[in-house]
């Protein structure tokens, strides 16, 4: 009896193709629509936890001054390399303290210039923010203590100065220092932030104050925790660590500020998260408009074909026969139309990836929901019709004309 009801309701929708596309269209698109929200929003939030993760693992980040929104900090005293190493070798579970302060400045070889962030630290800067050697060397300690003009460069900084050379040997001028270039850094590409995390120059710290910034400050001190460690509790250690080096009462508030990398990716993942799930329950909301042509085509129909549901009837047919006759050609158009949905979905998710720069991350169960969501509205939107065309009065059927 299912397989007849099926044959029949493909011999339908074979007699009307133009309509039955037309009918089905509504549920292509929003099958499509779901599906591809849902899989650039689980790429866009793949994409944010690995440019957070690309900053470092459990890292955490110190300033002097509080963050007062907008880019804006309130001014402060800036950190000296003794709060650093007071940090490292008092506090315990941390794999890396990287003193740091930077500085734009134009950087020029040969007929060459480029305008680049230049940064003073330490062998500590590359553990803690993940950064891998290309080619050449990290420093060695007596170009730490000495403040030797060594650097280490960045990919886009190689590409703008260099070309396609090799820049391992070369010296290179920071404003009035001359420099030679040790070590080339592996690409990372952007941050969350949209910044080029390859175009940087990076010094010994004490040549950094010495030779470019005439003073001592320090003006970042980045802290990557070991894995398996409360990130919370080192950034409570750090606290009451550089308030007490900072003279800083219990009634006053700090005048430096610690961020957790660890919580703004969270924060970020969860944005893109709810933003991934708003745009999937907009997007549903065109399968149920599709639902609702399924119900008014399947209306039509079922007047268009009162005489022959009129004599089936006369002739025996069951009213739950004809029910599901009715029921099938919904379910057959819905679900043609979640396939269609969800090769067009896949195809249209691979090439908005690639045109927006995000990883496609193929979700099997958004596939499976949606096309089982499709099926749904099928029988939902089918059934009123189909228990229409069941009810009808053989003999009034057969005087419709």
């Amino acid at each position: 009896m299912l397989w007849n009801a099926l044959l029949l309701a493909m011999r339908e929708i074979r007699r009307n193709v133009m309509r039955s596309f037309l009918t089905v269209l509504g549920i292509v698109i929003g099958v499509a629509a779901v599906i591809i929200m849902v899989t650039i929003g689980g790429g866009a939030t793949q994409q944010v936890t690995q440019q957070i993760s690309s900053l470092g693992s459990n890292l955490l980040m110190v300033s002097p001054g509080q963050r007062m929104g907008m880019g804006q900090r309130s001014s402060a005293s800036a950190f000296r390399l003794d709060d650093a190493e007071a940090i490292s070798r008092e506090i315990s579970n941390i794999s890396a303290v990287a003193p740091s302060a930077s500085q734009s400045v134009t950087v020029v070889f040969g007929n060459e210039n480029w305008s680049t962030s230049i940064s003073g630290s330490t062998n500590q800067l590359f553990e803690a923010g993940n950064w891998e050697f290309k080619s050449g060397r990290q420093f060695v300690e007596s170009e730490l203590r000495a403040g030797k003009a060594v650097c280490i460069i960045g990919e886009t900084v190689r590409k703008e100065l260099f070309g396609e050379q090799n820049p391992i040997g070369q010296k290179i001028r920071l404003e009035k220092l001359s420099c030679e270039v040790i070590g080339l850094l592996n690409s990372k590409g952007q941050s969350t932030m949209g910044m080029d995390q390859d175009d940087l120059v990076v010094i010994p710290l004490r040549t950094f104050q010495r030779r470019l910034a005439g003073n001592q400050d320090v003006r970042l001190i980045q802290i990557s925790v070991k894995d398996g460690v409360s990130t919370q509790k080192v950034e409570q250690a750090v606290t009451e660590l550089l308030r007490e080096r900072r003279h800083i009462s219990a009634n006053e508030d700090d005048d430096f500020s610690v961020m957790d990398l660890k919580e703004i990716a969270n924060m970020l993942s969860g944005t893109t998260r709810v933003l991934t799930m708003l745009l999937g329950a907009v997007a549903a909301v065109s399968l149920l408009v599709g639902g609702i042509g399924i119900m008014n085509i399947m209306l039509v129909s079922v007047t268009e074909r009162t005489r022959e549901i009129g004599i089936r009837l006369a002739i025996g047919a069951l009213e739950r026969e004809v029910l599901l006759q009715f029921l099938v050609e919904a379910i057959v158009l819905s679900s043609l139309g979640g396939i269609v949905g969800i090769i067009l979905a896949l195809a249209g998710s691979v090439a908005l990836a690639n045109l927006i720069q995000v990883p496609f991350v193929f979700n099997m169960s958004i596939v499976v929901i949606s096309f089982l969501f499709s099926a749904a509205v099928g029988v939902i939107f089918g059934y009123f019709p189909a228990r229409k065309a069941a009810q009808l009065d053989p003999i009034e059927a057969l005087r419709h004309e």
